[in-house]
């Protein structure tokens, strides 16, 4: 046995007195093993993997023990728990775009944890940092190491902290949803590499996931938590092939899957699209002389009422793409036509007309609302900004607008604080439809999120579609999603558009080879169907 939690309970102090994150939770992880930790967003899965590691911002550990490797750690010294972080113990934190810093070469911050525990110099670090981010799966590492964060991808950010994490080769890594940002063929390598770890040296693996999918394949065990307790565990075959708790069998149902079929599809009825795009390329500077071709010829089109999906793996030029559609990025050549109108170079008044038919729904609800306003301001700032109605008017549409994406008017006065990840990408769902725009830019806009509240979002998103005949641009990393919600699928990679069909065709019949590969990439929620009896907690 690696690690033993018994009877734990962690508690957090607010305002309002105290709330009990987790409430005597017991879990074991033996050494060379992987559990998965699974449940929706606040169900203490972090909490508990904070814990592990001294890590709680506000909170406490009230009750039980957490033994690792045979010592008792729930209390120890900052000092002790400062030599077990990083070289026994390795932490892949959940959200790339805050765990790195931004004034730090990538290199340096990779070879920063070799260097705080003695495992190699200065000069000897700059070298193993290049190796480490090539097994992470980073193309030209020896570029990405002098890069600094903001120059990379989300996906490639996410793909350097799993390489530090690793870095010393710890006996548990402790991964909280690691490959959440991450695209199914770099996902699974990812994932691999972790497996590989884990075989060579016995690590153990924590994963701390939302993907049902992601636990299924790689999980020796699984244990699903609710409201701070583990509900139901056992191996992956026996919670996710005979789930007794109700609850998991809710979790299991939300799953989108590449093998349901999609909702019927009418066809493209409109002879002139409300948007198309030829000939995009856009460049970037990195460093020095050095130059990165994100956008590389590319063409498209999108129908008034339409889903066209837009896939393909991190750094393949996805989000560039979409921000030169939406006029957020100058393209360095090619032409950009909305309504029939040429948008390629519109200024002044003409763009900013522009910005009321086209609105963006970011990847992270977390980030993409103001912390200081309240929902009700929020929701009405895209109105006050175009001095549409007054402030009795605005707040009137605000609540109006929160009805439209299923959330009460009572919602108005909060803050985005005190909202789940869920309920805030329905405050910013609202928000891009105040203006009555034409379409939707969606930017990977369930990925942050569990499997059930996703499954409600994109409910959402095909009620709104069919009452207002909005046009989406959905940016995703999960094919099964693009499954379900696309008409159309445009598949990048490196810059290019490699493959253009309508989604039964795409998932049906691939003709592109990378195409054929993000296929054979997507982890599927299934297990054997063999019943295999072990103790479970009820």
């Amino acid at each position: 046995m690696l690690l033993n939690i018994e009877g734990l309970q962690v508690e957090y102090r607010g305002g309002t007195g105290t709330t009990a994150a987790v409430r005597g939770v017991s879990l074991a992880v033996r050494r060379g093993e992987t559990v998965a930790l699974v449940g929706e967003s606040g169900s203490g899965k972090s909490t508990l993997a904070h814990a592990v590691i001294g890590l709680l911002s506000g909170g406490r550990v009230t009750a039980g023990e957490i033994t690792f490797a045979g010592e008792r750690i729930e209390h120890a010294p900052e000092r002790a728990l400062r030599r077990l972080r990083g070289a026994r113990i390795g932490l892949v934190p959940q959200d790339p775009g805050t765990s790195l810093n931004p004034v730090l070469r990538i290199g340096d911050q990779v070879g920063e944890v070799l260097r705080i525990h003695g495992r190699a110099g200065r000069r000897t670090a700059r070298i193993e940092a290049v190796r480490i981010l090539e097994q992470a799966g980073l193309d030209r590492p020896e570029v990405r190491a002098r890069q600094y964060p903001q120059d990379l991808s989300g996906g490639q950010r996410q793909r350097v902290l799993i390489g530090i994490a690793l870095a010393c080769g710890p006996e548990l890594v402790i991964a909280d949803e690691p490959t959440s940002a991450l695209d199914a063929t770099v996902q699974r390598r990812i994932l691999d590499h972790l497996a590989q770890r884990t075989a060579e040296s016995d690590t153990a693996v924590l994963l701390i996931t939302h993907d049902l999918a992601v636990a299924a394949e790689r999980a020796d065990r699984i244990a699903v938590m609710r409201n701070g307790l583990i509900v139901e565990t056992g191996t992956a075959a026996e919670v996710l092939g005979n789930p007794q708790h109700q609850y998991t069998k809710q979790l299991i149902a939300a799953v989108p899957s590449l093998d349901r079929n999609e909702r019927p599809r009418p066809g493209r009825s409109h002879s002139t699209p409300l948007l198309s795009a030829t000939g995009l390329r856009k460049s970037f500077r990195v460093t020095g002389d050095f130059t990165v071709t994100a956008v590389d010829d590319v063409s498209l089109e999108i129908d008034r009422g339409e889903t066209l999906a837009l896939v393909g793996e991190s750094g393949s030029g996805k989000s560039t793409t979409a921000r030169i559609l939406a006029r957020l990025t100058e393209p360095d050549a090619g032409a950009v036509t909305f309504d029939g109108q040429d948008i390629t170079a519109l200024r002044g008044a003409g763009l900013r007309a522009l910005r009321r038919r086209i609105q963006v729904v970011y990847q992270n609800p977390y980030v993409s609302l103001n912390p200081t306003l309240t929902i009700g301001k929020i929701v009405s700032e895209p109105l006050a900004a175009f001095k549409i109605g007054d402030r009795r008017g605005r707040r009137k549409a605000a609540g109006e607008l929160l009805e439209q994406v299923a959330l009460p008017t009572s919602y108005l006065d909060r803050r985005p604080a005190e909202l789940s990840g869920g309920q805030r990408q329905r405050v910013a769902i609202a928000r891009a439809l105040a203006l009555r725009p034409d379409l939707l830019v969606l930017d990977e806009p369930v990925s942050a999120l569990d499997v059930s509240v996703q499954a409600q979002i994109l409910d959402l998103l095909e009620r709104l579609q069919a009452e207002l005949d909005l046009a989406y641009l959905f940016i995703s990393h999960d094919l099964a999603v693009v499954r379900r919600l696309a008409d159309r699928v445009v598949v990048m990679r490196q810059g290019c558009v490699v493959e253009t069909a309508a989604t039964a065709d795409l998932f049906g019949n691939p003709r592109n080879d990378y195409t054929r590969e993000l296929l054979a990439a997507v982890p599927r929620a299934t297990v054997p169907d063999v019943p295999l009896p072990i103790e479970r907690t009820a």
